[in-house]
C-alpha cells in the first residue's frame, strides 16, 4: 500500500484534487497513469552521469534552443499559466543533471501553454503499430503493422467511439505488398509518395490515394510504384530528405543505404558496409545540414556521414564505459530541425543531446520508466516528444529540458508499449503507435 502511494505521487505533496486533474487530463479512464512526478527519482549513482561525463558535460558549450514566445503552432494565449495543465508542482520539476546550463527562462512562463487530448483512435490493425507518419498539409495519416499491412487514415471522417469523447477514424486504404511485418514508414515532403521497410528486407514505394477515396472501391494497381531492393534483412527505418528527394535507409544486415527514387536507380550509396560501427537502429538526416545524415547504432554509437563521401565525419560520443551493450542500445536518432544537435533514445531509459559540431554530449536524463523507443521534434524545433514501453508519451521544453505533460497513451503487450510517435508537420496534432494495434492521435 505504501508503494501504491508512493507511485501516485503522494510523497511529492501532490494533493488529491491535482491528481484527479491529472488523471482527468487523460480522458481515458481505463489506462493506468503515472504521473509526472516519478521522473524526478532520488537520484541513484546509476542514473547520474559519471564524474568522467560531467566532466566532459561541462567543456561542451550550451547551446541555446528557440524559447517558445509566440512562435509555435502549438502556443496558446500568452495569459495561459502552467497550472491550466493540471501538474501543479510537477511542472517544475525536472531531470537535469549536475552538469547544467542555464538558460535564463523567465521563471517558466514560457512553459507549455497547450495541453494535448486524445481525440482519434484508429482501430483496424490486427498486431502492432510499428510506425506512423502525417501527411505534410492534410489531416491525414499512414501507420505501419505487423500484421504486414499499412493504412491510410483522414482524421476527417470519423464515427463517434462507443465509450469516450473521442472519435474512432476507419481506415481509407490498405496497402499491401509485404510479406511480413512492416517496421518503418516514411512520406515524401510533397505528400504524394510513401515508403515502407519490412522484416523481408524490402523497400515498398507507393503512390498516395487521395485522402477522399471510397474504401471500398475496387483495387487500384498503380499504387504500389515500385519496390527497392539491396538489404538483405529487416529495414528498420527510413528517413526522407526533402531537398534531393533521397531515401535513407538502415538494416539489421550491418548498412546504411542512399537511394533516388524519383530516378528509379537502385541504391546511390552504401555507408556502415563492413560493419565497422555495429548494427544500425535508427537514421535521420540532419536539419541544419542537408548534405550530412546522423546514424544510431546497437553498440551504442552514433556517427555522422557526408552523404556525397561517404566518410564518417564525427562519432558522438557520451563516454559510458558500460560492459553491457543491452545498457547501450540506442532505439531512435533524431536531428534538431535547425540546430546542429542530435538526440537519442536508449533502452536504459536515458535521453540524451550531442553537439553536432563537436561530437560531446550536452545533456542526458533519465526521461522514462521503461526503455525510451521513440522520438519527435516539433516543427518549430522548440518541443520534444519521447515514447516508451512505460505506457507513457512526454513532452518536454528543449531549452530547459523538463517535462511539460505526460500521456498515458497505451496498453502493454509482451512488455513493450509505445513504438512510434509523430508531430503533424503543419497543423496541431500529434499521434503515437502501440503495441496494443492502436494508433492515437491527440489534439
Amino acid at each position: 500500500e505504501i508503494k501504491a502511494k508512493e507511485r501516485l505521487g503522494l510523497k511529492m505533496g501532490v494533493n488529491r484534487t491535482k491528481l484527479h486533474d491529472m488523471i482527468s487530463d487523460l480522458g481515458d479512464d481505463e489506462l493506468p497513469h503515472i504521473p509526472s512526478g516519478v521522473i524526478n527519482q532520488s537520484r541513484s549513482p546509476s542514473s547520474r552521469m559519471t564524474d568522467h561525463e560531467g566532466a566532459r558535460a561541462e567543456e561542451a558549450e550550451p547551446i541555446t534552443f528557440p524559447s517558445g514566445g509566440g512562435k509555435s503552432f502549438i502556443m496558446g494565449s500568452d495569459d495561459v499559466l502552467l497550472s491550466v495543465l493540471g501538474l501543479g508542482d510537477l511542472a517544475d520539476l525536472t531531470v537535469a543533471n549536475d552538469a547544467d546550463y542555464s538558460y535564463d527562462l523567465p521563471a517558466n512562463k514560457d512553459a507549455f501553454r497547450k495541453t494535448w487530448n486524445p481525440k482519434y483512435t484508429l482501430r483496424s490493425h490486427f498486431d502492432g503499430v510499428r510506425a506512423l507518419a502525417f501527411h505534410p498539409v492534410e489531416p491525414v495519416l499512414v501507420t505501419a503493422s505487423e500484421d504486414h499491412t499499412l493504412k491510410l487514415w483522414n482524421l476527417q471522417k470519423t464515427v463517434p467511439a462507443k465509450k469516450s469523447a473521442s472519435l474512432d477514424v476507419e481506415p481509407i486504404y490498405t496497402f499491401r505488398a509485404h510479406i511480413g511485418p512492416v517496421l518503418s514508414l516514411a512520406i515524401s515532403s510533397n505528400g504524394e509518395q510513401c515508403f515502407s521497410g519490412g522484416i523481408d528486407a524490402t523497400i515498398q514505394w507507393w503512390n498516395m490515394p487521395s485522402p477522399n477515396v471510397d474504401p471500398y472501391d475496387t483495387y487500384e494497381p498503380n499504387v504500389l510504384a515500385g519496390t527497392l531492393i539491396a538489404h538483405t534483412d529487416a529495414v528498420w527505418d527510413l528517413a526522407y530528405g526533402g531537398i534531393k528527394n533521397h531515401l535513407l535507409s538502415c538494416s539489421a544486415d550491418g548498412s546504411v543505404r542512399l537511394w533516388n527514387p524519383p530516378e528509379k536507380v537502385t541504391c546511390i550509396c552504401t555507408y556502415n558496409g563492413n560493419r565497422e560501427y555495429g548494427i544500425p537502429t535508427s537514421v535521420d538526416f540532419i536539419g541544419c545540414d542537408p548534405a550530412h545524415m546522423v546514424t544510431s547504432f546497437s553498440t551504442g554509437n552514433t556517427v555522422i556521414y557526408d552523404l556525397e563521401t561517404s566518410q564518417s565525419l564525427v562519432m558522438l560520443s557520451s563516454q559510458t564505459d558500460s560492459g553491457l551493450q543491452s545498457s547501450n542500445h540506442i532505439n531512435r536518432v533524431v536531428s534538431h530541425p535547425t540546430l546542429p544537435v542530435t538526440i537519442t533514445a536508449h533502452e536504459d531509459r536515458h535521453i540524451k543531446f550531442f553537439d553536432n559540431k563537436t561530437g560531446k554530449m550536452i545533456h542526458s536524463m533519465v526521461a522514462h520508466l521503461d526503455a525510451v523507443t521513440s522520438l519527435a521534434v516539433d516543427p518549430n524545433g522548440i518541443y520534444l516528444m519521447s515514447g516508451s514501453h512505460d505506457c507513457s508519451i512526454r513532452l518536454w521544453n528543449l531549452d530547459s529540458k523538463t517535462c511539460v505533460q505526460e500521456i498515458t497513451a497505451h496498453r502493454k503487450k509482451l512488455d513493450e508499449s509505445i513504438y512510434d510517435v509523430a508531430f503533424h508537420p503543419s497543423k496541431a496534432y500529434i499521434a503515437s503507435a502501440g503495441a496494443d494495434a492502436l494508433a492515437k492521435v491527440f489534439v
